[in-house]
């Protein structure tokens, strides 16, 4: 599959779009974006990777969490103006404002994220 293809294919689904606008505003691991979202862990880690894989995320391991981000310089340039058009059009979607209230209410303690 052709590599824009992948990215629009990412971009398709809600959740995607949804991970993209928290991951815009911070680094995050997979429990992190469980709790925002409200999703089982499978679930994030199938949309992570799908994101991944179209080369629109960064992925880290430490230890044994994998962290994700959006890394601009390591996506093709038509990429980096989609993932602009993304920050444009999440920046004022409620339920994406909402996202984002929640990622700053999560905490992380001894590696485990808490409420």
């Amino acid at each position: 599959m052709s590599d824009t293809v992948r990215v629009f294919k990412a971009l398709s689904d809600g959740t995607r779009l949804r991970i993209l606008n928290i991951l815009l505003a911070k680094e995050c691991c997979v429990c992190e974006v469980m709790q925002v979202l409200g999703i089982s862990q499978p679930s994030a880690s199938r949309h992570l990777s799908i994101l991944h894989g179209a080369r629109l995320l960064k992925a880290r391991k430490e230890g044994i969490w994998m962290y994700y981000s959006v890394d601009p310089e390591d996506m093709p340039a038509y990429a980096r103006e989609i993932i602009k058009a993304v920050r444009l059009a999440t920046a004022e979607m409620p339920e994406a404002r909402l996202d984002r209230q929640k990622l700053r209410k999560t905490v992380k303690q001894n590696n485990v994220c808490v409420n």
